[in-house]
């Protein structure tokens, strides 16, 4: 089996090229908007509001999200909540460029952003194994990730560049364009994904628990969930709102750009290795490995550097890459078809529930505690929840099938 053979297959194709354009957006989005709230009020807390907005309504909508996944095309799903999410960012690159951008406004858009997030992230997380098949899940999966890695390194430098040559408002609208073409990949992908039987009619709370009993039923999947709750509420928090902060006061825009680039430098290579390398027991690695989420944090808290920074996100990307191809094969591996994406959904509304937390008060601590003890603190949060996960045999045992 070589890392090229799901790219025999047209399906798997136009995924990659769909979840490429995608991500080029999701990076350009958040760093192009970060700089346009500082520009508007200069205020990191105001900037946390704006992004937690978009959390918040994710958190609400994913299991709803989850369920329409299971039951209807997710190609389809995908590609109408790609032309949502172009229509969403026009509308905020227009504000900021006319000049009648604002924060209220600003949260009004990011929160229907969030929404749309909320319905595509289950059925892209579910949809590898209609476009492959499964012997060739883990290859497809390193692919997929690595076309994702490489549009976050140009989308965040991207972002960055823009937002500091041309303005934020430029930027925002880059970002809307990589949405309109990822919904033309997902309309490729369309003609090409075998259409499943009609379903029953719905019962969208006998299927949200039919998806609570699947989650439920394996302790390593709610205890990886639990452990990505602490996670990336102290990534987030640390790098999307005080991280930006930082590097206005150190390193510059561009600069910030480039370290949140080479980040995805660093995943592309750790998906390479992740693609060739198989060991029996993936989880324990993937989990051991996001003790590297720590390394950014304290760089910016310790030292706030270009070369520092980019080597701790370089190692960063590099091992949460081991995790990310670990637990999305795992998943594809253990969990039923038909259930997946109720799976995912409860797996991502766990993930990110304390994300809004982080965004929105990482800010006012830092104000009382300063930057750099507040990003300290997030560091060793990502190191004790970790440890924890550690310690569930479940997560230690579990074999690759």
């Amino acid at each position: 089996m070589q890392l090229r053979d799901p790219l025999r297959h047209a399906a798997f194709r136009w995924l990659v090229t769909a979840r490429i354009a995608n991500n080029l957006g999701n990076a350009i989005a958040p760093v192009a908007l970060a700089f346009a709230v500082l520009d508007l009020t200069g205020s990191a807390v105001d900037l946390g509001i704006v992004v937690g907005a978009r959390s918040v309504a994710t958190v609400v909508l994913l299991l709803f999200g989850g369920v329409l996944a299971d039951r209807l095309p997710r190609s389809v799903i995908l590609q109408g909540s790609s032309l949502a999410a172009a229509l969403t960012q026009a509308l905020i690159a227009l504000s900021v460029l006319a000049g009648f951008a604002s924060v209220p406004l600003l949260v009004v858009l990011s929160t229907l952003n969030g929404a749309v997030a909320a319905v595509s992230i289950p059925a892209s997380l579910a949809i590898t194994p209609q476009a492959v098949p499964a012997p060739l899940l883990r290859p497809a999966n390193a692919i997929v990730r690595m076309g994702v890695t490489t549009a976050m390194t140009v989308g965040s430098s991207l972002g960055g560049l823009v937002a500091g040559v041309l303005g934020p408002g430029w930027a925002v609208a880059a970002g809307a364009l990589a949405f309109l073409l990822a919904a033309g990949g997902y309309e490729g992908m369309r003609h090409h994904v075998t259409v499943a039987p009609p379903r029953p009619a719905a019962r969208p709370l006998a299927e949200l628990r039919e998806g609570w009993t699947e989650f439920r039923a394996r302790t390593w999947v709610w205890v990886v969930v639990l452990q990505f709750m602490i996670v990336n509420a102290a990534v987030v928090g640390g790098t999307q709102v005080l991280g930006p902060a930082v590097a206005d006061t150190t390193v510059g825009r561009p600069a910030w750009g480039v370290t949140l680039g080479v980040q995805a430098v660093g995943a592309f290579l750790g998906a390479l290795v992740a693609a060739r390398w198989h060991p029996r027991r993936p989880l324990l690695i993937g989990v051991a490995a996001v003790f590297s989420e720590a390394l950014p944090l304290l760089a910016l808290a310790e030292a706030p550097r270009l070369p520092v920074l980019l080597i701790a996100m370089f190692l960063t990307g590099m091992a949460m890459e081991q995790f990310g191809i670990a637990w999305d094969t795992t998943m594809q591996q253990h969990i039923p078809p038909d259930k997946l994406a109720r799976v995912y959904s409860y797996d991502a509304i766990g993930s990110i529930l304390a994300i809004p937390i982080g965004e929105m008060t990482v800010a006012p601590i830092a104000t009382g505690l300063g930057t750099s003890l507040t990003l300290l603190g997030a560091a060793g949060l990502i190191i004790v929840a970790t440890a924890a996960a550690l310690c569930s045999r479940d997560v230690r045992k579990l074999s690759s099938r």
